[in-house]
């Protein structure tokens, strides 16, 4: 059976032999790509997006986990600007300071049907100057518009070979050429890839999540009040003036009013997280529901209903360790969920009744200590008081002087 050829020459008409390259990509490239588009297309930048993509290469085994956007020169081909990209790499060397992190690749925008003509000077250009095996990464923006699903990342990542341009896709082997020799064109092959992540990124990702909860607008175009005319200079201001200042002073204090406190934001933060994450749980939920409704009528029972053609071109293809999976995860709901819901809600309300106690008891506590306080200092003030009600007093002679015969008596 022959293979189409697809519609983009620059795609590999070969069979895909198992390489085994493996990529993986990490989020931070992603942000940073995504950071990039959003400030290209927000201050109507013109030009092409390119960046270039750092990691590590051990074997067959890439990593992309960093990127940053090129500075282009535009002449008859759009190319690098090399002294500046040559600075550019070596200072995001000396900055991350990992010795085998090393230009991989680099990422631009592609449409779906993948590289065009345009984007072939600038990779021969890093195939010849930087990495011999560098791989590109197409990111696709009329995508995110488009419902996909399991999700799945609206980018594309390419290999490069030389390939025969006179190669037949059913054999694989060349044609003869008239000076004996085929011609070798530049051809891609899409890649697989998997996302990983490290501690410093969760944190990256999770600040860019909770970003938008902190967000709140303040509203900078209020108007001043205009400076006061001849007329209301006098004993007082004018009615339409006076309305005007109220009006202004009603405005301030409901902009007041919208200023989050940083409680108020961290409960925002919180909630929208908790919102994005039962959103992708219904979506998980329902890509598994259509996957099991999608599956042959053969496999879900013996008997094939009337009516129904068996062909599994229509159906989804059955995939035994996404059913264990399945299987698997409905098993774990048994121990979420509490077989007894009677006596599991006893128990929780017995154990709310507890700690409800214990506060009780504390604030208890804490009265009765400060009760105790309170009767001490004034036990002191009132002996206090009582001393100096009985104090001595002493008539002897001399104008308050004690005698020796008070003394003597005193001591008797």
């Amino acid at each position: 059976m022959a293979v189409e050829t697809p519609a983009n020459p620059l795609l590999s008409t070969q069979k895909s032999s198992d390489s085994g390259l493996q990529v993986a990509l990490h989020p931070l490239v992603l942000l940073t790509i995504s950071d990039y588009i959003t400030r290209h297309t927000l201050r109507q930048q013109t030009g092409p997006i390119v960046g270039a993509l750092l990691g590590q290469q051990n074997g067959r085994e890439i990593t992309i986990e960093h990127a940053f956007d090129c500075l282009l020169v535009e002449a008859e081909e759009i190319t690098l600007n090399q002294a500046w990209f040559e600075d550019r790499l070596q200072q995001m060397k000396d900055v991350h300071k990992v010795p085998a992190l090393d230009l991989v690749g680099w990422y631009t925008i592609l449409p779906t049907s993948g590289p065009q003509p345009v984007h072939l000077p600038i990779h021969r250009q890093i195939l010849h100057t930087y990495n011999e095996s560098a791989i590109l990464l197409g990111f696709h923006p009329t995508s995110v518009l488009e419902p996909s699903a399991g999700g799945k990342l609206p980018l594309t990542i390419y290999e490069s070979n030389y390939e025969a341009e006179g190669t037949t896709a059913e054999t694989g082997e060349d044609k003869e050429m008239k000076d004996g020799e085929p011609q070798l064109g530049l051809k891609f092959k899409e890649l697989p890839y998997t996302v990983e992540t490290g501690e410093a990124e969760m944190i990256s990702v999770d600040f860019v999540a909770r970003g938008g909860g902190n967000a709140s607008a303040v509203d900078g175009t209020l108007k001043k009040a205009a400076p006061a005319s001849e007329d209301t200079k006098g004993k007082g201001k004018t009615r339409a003036a006076k309305k005007s200042e109220d009006l202004e002073t009603d405005t301030t204090r409901s902009d007041d009013q919208h200023i989050l406190s940083r409680e108020d934001e961290e409960l925002i933060a919180s909630l929208t997280a908790k919102a994005n994450a039962i959103k992708m749980l219904q979506a998980r939920i329902k890509l598994i529901a259509v996957y099991l409704r999608n599956l042959p009528p053969s496999y879900i029972s013996n008997t094939v209903p009337e009516g129904v053609e068996a062909d599994d071109k229509t159906y989804t293809p059955v995939n035994h360790s996404i059913l264990r999976s399945i299987q698997a995860l409905l098993t774990r709901l048994s121990l979420l969920i509490p077989a007894d819901a009677a006596a599991f809600e006893q128990e929780l309300l017995s154990e709310q009744n507890d700690v409800n106690l214990v506060s009780l008891l504390s604030t208890i506590t804490n009265s009765i200590k400060d009760v105790r306080e309170t009767g001490r200092k004034s036990a002191v003030v009132d002996s206090g008081k009582a001393s100096k009600m009985r104090g001595p007093t002493w008539d002897g002679p001399g104008d308050g002087v004690m005698g020796v015969g008070d003394l003597i008596g005193m001591r008797g």
